[in-house]
């Protein structure tokens, strides 16, 4: 793909969104070395990206004290742009990230560290004051400040990992109506 090409018409559906069984797939009380794990990562990320980040931050699970999750630290990168591509995404893979291209979500780009599961890290870039950019936020914020919602939340990612062990994709099909009710609960309380 040429330099300044838009990758948006070239990306193709990654296989290992569809890996519908990870053996590395749990859910743990939080860690309170989450923070630590993401602050070194940022640093690494900032670093790779130089001045095409506009911000680089912990999202997700994670990211929220007291919350049960996926031990995977999940980092929003925000730029000014998408486009090229290759502008970020060649610094990432220095790092070890890979591209999992999806071409049902045109408004981010996402990355996993390592490629093969169990994974690390997950990274997902966007463009600055873009939804995908204000509802990580927003989520993150709102539970953060509503431990009970956090505490719904941590017990519902149990059950559905108790019920269907090692099943990614049953897991994330479980947990998509709470979070777009969440999402909407946060994006209304961020006043967005």
């Amino acid at each position: 793909m040429a330099s300044g090409q838009d990758s948006r018409t070239n990306l193709t559906r990654h296989p290992s969104l569809d890996d519908r069984f990870d053996p590395g797939y749990r859910v743990v009380d939080y860690d309170p070395s989450w923070p630590q794990l993401a602050a070194a990562e940022i640093d690494r990320v900032e670093a790779a990206l130089g001045a095409l980040a506009v911000s680089v931050e912990h999202v997700g699970s994670t990211s929220v004290p007291g919350l049960t999750a996926k031990p995977i630290i999940d980092l929003q990168a925000t730029l000014a742009s998408l486009e090229p591509l290759d502008a970020y995404r060649l610094p990432l893979e220095q790092l070890g990230y890979a591209f999992i291209s999806d071409p049902d979500s045109p408004d981010y780009r996402f990355f996993a560290l390592p490629l093969e599961r169990p994974r690390t890290h997950h990274l997902h870039v966007c463009v600055a004051g873009s939804r995908q950019e204000l509802r990580h936020l927003a989520v993150r914020d709102y539970l953060r400040t509503h431990r009970e919602e956090a505490h719904a939340y941590g017990e519902l990612k149990r059950e559905l990992a108790a019920a269907q062990p090692q099943d990614r994709l049953a897991y994330v099909a479980g947990k998509d109506e709470f979070v777009q009710a969440l999402e909407r609960r946060a994006l209304a309380w961020s006043g967005l």
